[in-house]
């Protein structure tokens, strides 16, 4: 009988060090790839465009997989409780960020090793093409005229909310928030006018711009967009958009907390080298994204700064009266 638990102890040993040199040569096969929001959104647009990149420079296959729900709590659940051995990672966003400071998820981020950052996102203010409100003071006027004016964002209590939220108390009223899984759907019910405004990125949104289906009324930042230079920002108008510290938000790579060095290390370098190419650049210039680069302890610095900062704004933007409205 001491044979089969000398066996159980020896593999014991084996597992660790086996989890230890699993980067050895890394990768040996396709890398799954999570995105916690609806395809066709901006996450999901990004993610494919690095998959392809990668494919190209590396010859690495991701797997894009799209596993939306609970402002993208689900899909980044998924990646935490994934094998630590480098072969699934996700896109985290800020989103994931304002959810752990409300204490709306149970996911923390020493779950996570970041990789790299993939973007930083600016947010703007739309409505359908054939809106009454002309321009971002009109439609501040509109609001404040007819209270209850409905504004889609994906996800709720997250950057998109908070700037809704800060949108109807420039106009000083009260608003309904309509939250969705993903950007895609908020355009198309945009377009379609089934909501009256909506929270987002200009790459969610810049097809249906182009098409006459929507109009860009305001930028919720401190400077115009190069893609969008005729759109003015709140700020420039007057309206604080920032009251409570300013916001970032972006998209980054994390895997599962407790992968081996070696794979860490080859993660970074290749979606590094994908986030860094002339066709990424290229692509994130088309649609309003900025590329910020970040890897490794320096991602890591920068999620616990914007964390710090959500965890203060949040507080004071989410009261038990906000969005109800």
């Amino acid at each position: 009988m001491k044979y089969p638990r000398i066996a159980v102890l020896a593999l014991a040993a084996i597992i660790p060090l086996a989890a230890q040199s699993a980067g050895k040569d890394f990768p040996q096969r396709d890398i799954q790839f999570v995105i916690p929001w609806n395809a066709g959104g901006s996450n999901d647009i990004a993610a494919r465009q690095l998959q392809n990149i990668m494919q190209q420079q590396s010859g690495v296959s991701l797997i894009v997989e799209n596993v939306p729900g609970a402002t993208g709590s689900i899909g980044m659940t998924r990646v935490a409780r994934s094998a630590p051995d480098g072969y699934t990672v996700g896109m985290g966003t800020s989103s994931t960020l304002a959810q752990i400071a409300q204490k709306l998820t149970p996911l923390q981020n020493d779950q996570f090793t970041p990789i790299a950052r993939v973007s930083v996102d600016p947010l703007i203010l739309l409505v359908p093409q054939d809106s009454p409100a002309k321009d971002l003071k009109g439609f501040l006027e509109y609001m404040k005229k007819n209270p209850g004016v409905s504004i889609g964002t994906p996800g709720t209590h997250n950057l998109n909310h908070i700037f809704a939220e800060m949108t109807a108390r420039a106009a000083g009223t009260k608003y309904i928030n309509v939250p969705y899984t993903g950007g895609a759907k908020v355009i198309i019910d945009l377009a379609g006018k089934q909501i009256q405004a909506a929270v987002l990125k200009p790459s969610e949104s810049k097809g249906q711009i182009d098409a006459g289906k929507v109009r860009p009324l305001g930028v919720f930042a401190n400077e115009r967009l190069e893609v969008m230079p005729d759109i003015p920002t709140f700020k420039e108008l007057g309206y604080d958009v920032f009251p409570f510290g300013p916001l970032v938000q972006m998209a980054y790579v994390v895997a599962p907390a407790g992968i081996p060095d070696d794979a860490k290390a080859k993660l970074i370098s290749l979606f590094s080298k994908a986030i860094e190419s002339k066709e990424f650049k290229s692509f994130a210039d088309k649609n309003g994204v900025v590329i910020s680069p970040l890897a490794g302890d320096d991602l890591t610095k920068e999620i616990n700064g914007v964390q710090n900062t959500l965890n203060s704004v949040a507080a004071k933007v989410f009261t038990k009266d906000e969005g109800k409205k």
